[in-house]
């Protein structure tokens, strides 16, 4: 094995581990992979289910401004004040915090030499999106969110 074969080698075993699930985790929600399918969309079960991320200014939720409350697609838990969210300019919405216990996060080393934190549905671990450092007070987190995996509920 050359040194280009094990670099090309190392990089696709890390790409694969990265994109893995955590197998150890378990959800109070629990469906099967059909069961997922038949709940979701194409393209929602490509976000939540398989890790994908939507395109920049491609969800209608960018623009929502009124109050409310932001729900897991996956199984209706509440998520995020609309009082936490706010224009980050990314493209995708943006929000400083959770409401308590609703979500939770883990290491994402599906890009190479690089690990962000996944935000996922405590309830379901549906894929949210991703969570970063250089987000608004009181937090300083910048949780971006792909729109297809919310819905939003007005009050």
């Amino acid at each position: 094995m050359n040194r280009r074969q094990m670099l090309l080698g190392s990089a696709a075993a890390l790409c694969a581990a990265g994109s893995a699930r955590a197998g150890n985790e378990t959800f109070q929600i629990q469906r099967s992979e059909a069961e997922w399918r038949a709940l979701l969309s194409p393209a929602e079960y490509e976000v939540l289910r398989e890790e994908a991320t939507e395109p920049p200014g491609s969800s209608p939720l960018n623009g929502e401004a009124r109050t409310g409350t932001y729900h897991c697609r996956g199984c209706d838990l509440p998520l995020y004040p609309s009082a936490a969210k706010y224009d980050s300019g990314t493209g995708w919405p943006s929000f400083h915090s959770a409401l308590p216990g609703a979500v939770a996060t883990r290491a994402d080393r599906s890009f190479i030499f690089q690990v962000r934190t996944e935000v996922h549905c405590s309830r379901c671990g549906s894929h949210l999106g991703h969570v970063f450092d250089d987000g608004p007070e009181p937090t300083g987190k910048r949780h971006c969110l792909n729109g297809l995996a919310l819905v939003f509920r007005p009050t």
